[in-house]
């Protein structure tokens, strides 16, 4: 796939999303193996079919039908007819939708795949990773380019045999690269289980047609100097970054965070790029608790338009919340998890600005760096009541992504959070009634404003991630 019309730009977290890149589930999914779904960052295990005909395909569906109507309207009672055999999803298979707005990441992985020097070399550096034989490399570099695609992601050949294990967290596109302005940030991984997805990244950025114009404005971050010299290399502090970590909340102005995934030295070095390359004037960093229930920033707080956000209510030093047990002052610190926020300016970088709480840092970019004249305001997970607050976090009540100002897509079964949307003004519609109205021009995309998207989430949400995390957006409209 080449588009001479392609384009890269991203300067806000909820202006109209053109084009971006996801990852369908993939058969690697459905092999995770419950002995080691935590050391493949799976919380349990899902039923593949479920993920894909009940959930996922929705999740395209809506896409399609914002970014890239013509290749999906008017076809709708086909797409879902058991003749398809779900072809229109499948990059693999000649029914595929081939989108060039919606791009799948095993399709633009094939493509690459078909060039002889590329398939040789990045074959031997996946099987450097995974430990193959030299004789498994060879038949492997001999293997056509879309089953060889699909064998890196899903770790099967095409018989069903395990060579290698899959990659089953590359439906969260975020964390392999995130976009900032025409630049693409490439992520480096935290957990050896995400080590061949950014392998497989970092192939198609460099070497597919359509970055060809953008290979320069591609940003890697370097390990700090001499790492591998210091004591202790094991536990020691890496160089870690993932896109779930870097929000663009203008032109100007990055957020990067500090978790479980990102290390303070990968957000140093990403600053030092940013500011080096004269891609932003502006970082804040947000540093947060390294708990498994945050795991990102993304996770604890996204932008719904210009002046409103999705928030945890706990990480909040404004709030109180409804059912929360009295904090006891002697023996306890108020609001363990309240993050720790520094903002960096380029030429500045010696002083830092800090904010008191992560509304304030919020209102601030509302108001100054979107030029909001709108009271900024804050919709809680759970409506701020405990314990479904913190329950419905878990279920990725606060990450959500914008398919255009007011316009946001989420999980279907954070009650009290869609309570909470309720209350603020917005519009609730569920997905499946949604595509039924776009197809038969009972609505059109035009006409939807200040909505949330219910997707259904029954075993998708057990992923751990929401569809800000299964998002890369390359462009979206200045």
């Amino acid at each position: 796939m080449e588009n001479s019309h392609f384009k890269l730009s991203v300067n806000s977290e909820t202006a109209t999303l053109r084009s971006l890149i996801i990852h369908s589930p993939d058969s690697g999914i459905g092999r995770v193996a419950p002995s080691k779904a935590q050391d493949w960052l799976f919380e349990d295990i899902l039923h593949l079919d479920t993920v894909r005909r009940k959930e996922y395909d929705y999740y395209v569906k809506i896409l399609l039908y914002f970014l890239d109507p013509e290749r999906i309207k008017g076809r709708l009672s086909f797409i879902d007819s058991p003749a398809s055999k779900r072809e229109f999803f499948k990059p693999s298979k000649q029914g595929f939708h081939a989108s060039g707005k919606v791009i799948e990441f095993e399709r633009l992985l094939c493509e690459i795949l078909e060039q002889s020097d590329i398939r040789k070399k990045l074959t031997a550096s996946v099987c450097a990773i995974e430990g193959c034989s030299y004789k498994l490399q060879q038949e492997l570099i001999n293997t056509s380019p879309s089953e060889l695609s699909s064998i890196f992601i899903s770790g099967s050949m095409p018989h069903g045999n395990m060579i290698f294990p899959p990659v089953p967290n590359l439906i969260f596109t975020r964390d392999i690269g995130i976009t900032i302005n025409n630049f693409i940030l490439l992520n480096k991984p935290a957990k050896k289980a995400r080590s061949r997805e950014t392998l497989l990244a970092r192939y198609i950025f460099f070497n597919h047609p359509l970055f060809r114009e953008y290979r320069e404005n591609i940003l890697e971050i370097p390990d700090t100097v001499q790492y591998f010299l210091r004591p202790g290399e094991e536990h020691g502090e890496k160089t870690t970054i993932e896109g779930g970590d870097v929000m663009v909340v203008s032109p100007d102005h990055v957020l990067i965070g500090c978790s479980e995934r990102t290390s303070a030295s990968g957000a140093s070095e990403a600053i030092k790029l940013l500011f080096d390359r004269d891609v932003v004037s502006k970082v804040t960093v947000v540093k947060i608790p390294h708990k498994r229930d945050f795991m990102h920033i993304d996770t604890i707080f996204t932008q719904v338009d210009k002046h409103t956000w999705v928030v945890l209510g706990s990480i909040s030093s404004q709030q109180q919340h409804k059912g929360s047990e009295p904090v006891d002052y002697l023996s306890e610190k108020r609001n363990k998890e309240k993050p720790e926020i520094f903002q960096f300016e380029k030429g500045k970088i010696d002083t830092s600005r800090m904010y008191n709480c992560i509304e304030d840092l919020l209102t601030d970019i509302s108001k100054n760096d979107l030029n909001c004249t709108e009271t900024p305001r804050f919709i809680y997970s759970g409506n701020n009541h405990f314990p479904f607050d913190v329950r419905e976090q878990w279920t990725d009540s606060c990450n959500l992504l914008a398919l255009k100002d007011g316009v946001v897509m989420g999980y279907d079964r954070n009650d009290k959070t869609v309570e909470a949307f309720r209350e603020n003004g917005f519009s609730v519609i569920h997905a499946e009634q949604l595509v039924e109205k776009l197809e038969y021009d009972e609505l059109s995309v035009e006409e939807i404003e200040k909505t949330l998207i219910l997707m259904p989430s029954a075993e998708l949400s057990r992923a751990r991630g929401g569809f800000h995390c299964m998002s890369m957006p390359l462009l979206r409209e200045s």
